[in-house]
């Protein structure tokens, strides 16, 4: 019996053995993340744990306080990723922070994201007694100073409604986390946010409680509105809220709007060996590392979704079609984003032989962007500035 025991402990060894070894990766990985209070680099440091357990690897998070700070190091090769928020696609594209001489268009490659049951929308005060985006007429809304993704978030789901920011009474904060205590304040009604953000449990238990308004999937035009100005936005279940019954159904989900977070991305020159062996640790051993953050769930490989606005890179193509969930549409996606990429880096290289510099550059870079993109047959989204006031 002895020996059989021991015979048993030694093959599972060796079978746990083999399956590590089939993933290899490097001795030590960086990758940049939102600050440390954030729920990004709480994910991050339970993956750094699970790569470190099981194939030794050493993951070093660098924390950025902004959307540019968090894509320098990947510009900069001190680091192969970045588990980045939305912003990173304004750096694919060339647009606001990215509409200057230091950045213009950056091509990205989309490794893998974390896709879960958390959406977005306005955190809204329940005190106004409002069931839809069309409510927010003449209400008070945040506008974030240097916050261009929470902006235009909140732009889009004004224009769902069919309003503007001429229809609803601007209320300019330095941060986001000002934007929420503006509401717990009552110096505003609504502003942008994750439908698990802490600080709306402060708002649920405040006096003016806390309405999540949902985004009706069969509002083809409001969708329409909304992927005119954000189309990065997808249409998806809420189940993961604060609060997640505070809205105009009652229900433990509702019908709403999201897109990954964090998103992770490499410049094209990552080695697809460490893409392809990365994506697969993350994929295969989500069962140790499940209960090690917030929202960890958006990991598995089901919940990935190859049709958004990232080409993916070869690597991870790889390791997806060995896993059976890589597709024809999946592939015809990536090859024409490959395609638009082609496309701005023809434009930013005829726009800098212009010789434009001042403060005629941003407007006559989204100009040009514009002109080659359309001559391509190709959307043009963010095709004017977010002005920042």
């Amino acid at each position: 019996m002895r020996s059989i025991l021991a015979w048993t402990c030694a093959a599972l060894l060796l079978a746990g053995n083999a399956a590590a070894a089939d993933i290899e990766l490097p001795a030590d990985l960086s990758w940049t993340a939102y600050g440390s209070t954030s729920s990004g680099y709480a994910q991050s440091v339970g993956l750094g744990n699970m790569l470190k357990a099981k194939y030794g690897t050493s993951l070093r998070i660098i924390p950025g306080k902004n959307d540019v700070s968090r894509m320098l190091p990947l510009k900069a090769k001190q680091a192969e990723l970045c588990a980045c928020g939305i912003a990173a696609y304004f750096g694919q594209e060339g647009v606001y922070m990215f509409a200057n001489e230091r950045w213009g268009p950056t091509p990205l490659y989309n490794l893998f994201n974390n896709i879960g049951g958390a959406g977005g929308g306005m955190l809204v005060a329940h005190d106004l007694g409002i069931n839809s985006y069309a409510g927010l007429k003449g209400k008070r809304i945040t506008w974030t100073k240097g916050a261009p993704s929470l902006n235009l978030n909140t732009t889009a789901a004004l224009a769902f409604a069919g309003l503007t920011w001429d229809d609803v009474t601007k209320v300019v904060v330095p941060g986001w986390g000002q934007s929420m205590q503006a509401i717990l304040d009552g110096q505003a009604d609504a502003a942008w946010g994750s439908s698990i953000s802490s600080v709306g449990n402060q708002i649920a238990a405040s006096p003016r409680g806390l309405w999540h308004l949902p985004f009706p999937h069969n509002d083809t035009a409001g969708w329409e509105r909304l992927h005119a100005v954000a189309p990065y936005i997808y249409q998806m279940t809420v189940t993961n809220a604060v609060a997640i019954d505070h809205n105009p159904g009652g229900a433990k989900s509702y019908e709403g709007a999201g897109y990954p977070y964090p998103i992770f991305i490499s410049l094209p020159d990552l080695p697809d060996s460490i893409a392809y062996n990365l994506t697969k640790a993350v994929m295969e051993n989500y069962d140790s590392y499940k209960d090690a953050g917030p929202g960890m769930d958006g990991y598995q490989l089901a919940n990935q979704r190859f049709g958004w606005v990232f080409p993916y890179h070869p690597g991870s193509i790889r390791f997806f079609k060995e896993a059976g969930v890589w597709d024809a549409d999946a592939q015809a996606n990536t090859d024409r984003l490959l395609q638009r990429n082609a496309v701005l880096a023809a434009a930013w290289k005829a726009f800098r032989g212009m010789g434009v510099t001042g403060d005629a550059f941003e407007a006559k870079w989204l100009e040009t962007r514009a002109q080659h993109l359309k001559a391509a047959g190709l959307s043009v989204p963010f095709a004017e500035p977010l002005n920042d006031d």
